[in-house]
């Protein structure tokens, strides 16, 4: 072999071949250095339907791409939803008792509003808010002074005034306001009517639990521990400041003692013309220790002219 035979067997013995090359890199690089001549892999869009199994599309992609995420929705409150209907306390329409907020000026109307004062005094003073209204026997008043006194509360900016007819043996508050709505207390108080369809609001910082079913198991009802919690509900979800209930006669009917553990306090309707000092004793006597006697308020007494004088 010539010496130029030689040099060019050494060159071909030296240089690497293409195969070699390839183990060499693969053996020598890296993992990062490989994915980079990896090909690319083209991800689906969100809005593309991928294969199926069965060779189709799978529609599902699409339509969770497709479909916006919907935020729950935040209901106004209780109060904002009750329905309003129309009343003007100044002007009312076919009313079944004399409203004295048609004149303000009136020995009733003061009469009306300084109970009013009194009354939210001690409320506040004492951290209540649940009145009950009653009278020792019928035809005394209460539900005149139940709604005359909701009317003045209702007088008061930025407050609110439940007023509800627990009164099942005469339901009679919303004839009074002249109000032709029908109302079912005892399907609310046993939860199976919602308060946005048992309340109405007559006016803005007043609403109304009307009743116009009379039933014989009126005392029943409001023993019912359903129908506390059904009111405890009521009063957090409106916010209400005071509620009052109108309540049968005291001494004829167990119905308004059956519900003395739902309210803070009693106001005591007496008739000048009818009531003695023997009832009203006796009503004492079925509230001592019970519940407070927060006042007895006298009805037709000829100081008040015809109308209602605090006593």
């Amino acid at each position: 072999m010539t010496q130029q035979g030689f040099k060019r067997f050494r060159r071909r013995v030296q240089r690497p071949s293409p195969e070699s090359d390839a183990d060499q890199f693969s053996a020598q690089g890296n993992v990062s250095e490989r994915a980079e001549f990896a090909p690319a892999v083209k991800k689906p869009d969100r809005g593309t339907a991928l294969p199926g199994r069965d060779g189709g599309t799978d529609q599902s992609s699409t339509l969770r791409s497709e479909t916006p995420l919907s935020l729950p929705i935040k209901l106004p409150p209780l109060w904002d939803r009750l329905p309003q209907i129309p009343f003007d306390p100044d002007h009312p329409v076919g009313t079944a008792v004399p409203l004295v907020s048609t004149c303000r000026s009136a020995p009733a109307a003061r009469a009306f509003d300084l109970l009013r004062t009194r009354l939210l005094q001690t409320l506040k003073a004492r951290g209540w808010r649940c009145i009950a209204i009653c009278a020792p026997t019928s035809g005394c008043g209460a539900t005149f002074t139940a709604v005359n006194l909701a009317l003045s509360l209702a007088r008061v900016p930025s407050s609110r005034t439940l007023l509800m007819d627990l009164n099942f043996r005469a339901p009679g508050v919303g004839s009074a306001l002249g109000l032709n709505a029908e109302g079912d207390m005892a399907g609310f108080l046993a939860g199976d009517i919602p308060a946005e369809d048992a309340l109405l609001r007559p006016l803005d910082t007043l609403a109304v639990g009307l009743n116009t079913v009379c039933d014989e198991n009126a005392a029943e009802i409001l023993h019912d521990r359903r129908g506390g919690n059904v009111l405890d509900d009521m009063i957090m979800r409106t916010e209400a400041e005071t509620v009052l209930f109108d309540l049968p006669p005291l001494l004829e009917f167990d119905d308004a003692a059956a519900f003395l553990a739902q309210v803070d306090g009693v106001l005591l309707i007496s008739d000048g013309t009818r009531t003695t000092a023997a009832q009203l004793a006796a009503c004492e006597g079925i509230l001592a220790g019970h519940v407070p006697l927060l006042g007895v308020l006298l009805n037709r007494g000829r100081s008040a002219g015809g109308g209602a004088a605090v006593a």
